[in-house]
């Protein structure tokens, strides 16, 4: 078995590959296995792999079957302590595996962690993916240190220490293998967007933590996959939230939450009607169709995550709204909102 295997999942992302790939080589050949796992792309990312990458591991999948599932089967196929999930448009920095690695082996209750992810645009600020560490509010809704909703803060060192944190981003990750298998990895059905909060989440519930360890910091280009204002994307955000709370939520916070957020993505959605993102609409609606949808074959997947918790209270789901807090009363940085 080895110790560590960095898995980028890739599909037809050649000149990212092209950009990004030599900078993980030089900077983690010496402690990790660098592997991608390639989600039948139909450009020339394998040939450029197989002629510029030989030290890259290559794992090939028949199909295009998304984040989600695309890590389960490649993972599969790898055998090693830690993975490293990794974006293919992420640049890593000097010895940025260390403080992971060392964690991971100091602290055996926790079943994965995140570097600090910066902009690779602006060094020297956040990165939307996850910044320093992600958390919840009592209604879903997703914020971590470093960046609520669109305000991303300049990083000046105030997050520089290691923190519990509720979801760690699937820009870069470090998990156990065996905490991967353990929970069952990610929910395939989601295809990409919020499977990593959903996997923490799960995780948590089964008494596992997650941290943010900001000695060891990357840099996200951000986007890669589909861009901002995306319907698909908004699609996939909104249904897989409703799916992920679904799943998770104890039974006394369930039916309370869901309806808050039938409000909450009504008010979305025709909010996107009247400033002409027609697209955006429809996406939320069909989203919340999908969701009542596939409803009750969630059912047993929802028992199946309830038999296995541990605790109804989950450190790093706030009992605040995000949205009140950010739009309402004006608190813009997560070190103004109200987390005690």
């Amino acid at each position: 078995m080895e110790k560590v295997a960095i898995v980028i999942l890739n599909w037809n992302g050649a000149k990212m590959l092209m950009r990004f790939l030599p900078n993980v080589l030089e900077y983690s050949l010496k402690d990790a296995a660098v592997y991608v796992a390639d989600n039948a792309s139909t450009d020339n990312s394998v040939e450029i792999l197989k002629q510029h990458f030989p030290e890259a591991r290559l794992v090939l999948l028949d199909k295009n079957w998304g984040f989600a599932e695309g890590y389960n089967k490649a993972l599969e196929q790898i055998n090693a302590e830690y993975y490293v999930l990794l974006n293919s448009d992420v640049e890593v920095a000097h010895h940025w595996l260390l403080p992971l690695v060392e964690f991971m082996d100091n602290h055996p209750d926790v079943a994965a962690c995140q570097p600090k992810l910066l902009s690779e645009k602006d060094k020297d600020s956040f990165e939307y993916a996850g910044a320093c560490g992600g958390y919840l509010d009592k209604y879903g809704y997703p914020f971590c240190r470093g960046r609520v909703f669109d305000t991303v803060e300049t990083d000046n060192g105030q997050y520089d220490y290691e923190m519990e944190i509720l979801w760690a981003t699937g820009a870069c990750m470090m998990i156990r293998s065996s905490d991967f298998k353990l929970s069952g990895g990610f929910d395939a059905r989601f295809f990409a967007h919020s499977e990593e909060i959903d996997l923490c989440w799960r995780l948590r519930l089964m008494g596992r933590k997650i941290f943010c360890i900001p000695d060891s910091y990357v840099f996200h280009v951000g986007g890669g996959t589909l861009p901002k204002n995306n319907p698909m994307k908004t699609y996939l955000n909104f249904r897989n939230n409703l799916l992920m709370l679904y799943k998770n939520l104890p039974e006394k916070e369930l039916h309370h939450v869901l309806r808050m957020r039938m409000f909450f993505d009504y008010i979305a959605a025709f909010k996107s009607l009247i400033t002409g993102c027609i697209g955006d609409f429809k996406a939320i609606i069909k989203a919340r169709k999908t969701f009542k949808k596939w409803l009750p074959e969630y059912r047993n997947i929802r028992k199946q995550v309830q038999q296995v918790r541990k605790t109804d209270h989950v450190d790093g789901i706030y009992g605040f709204s995000v949205l009140w807090q950010y739009y309402v009363k004006g608190r813009k940085r997560f070190s103004e909102l109200d987390t005690h």
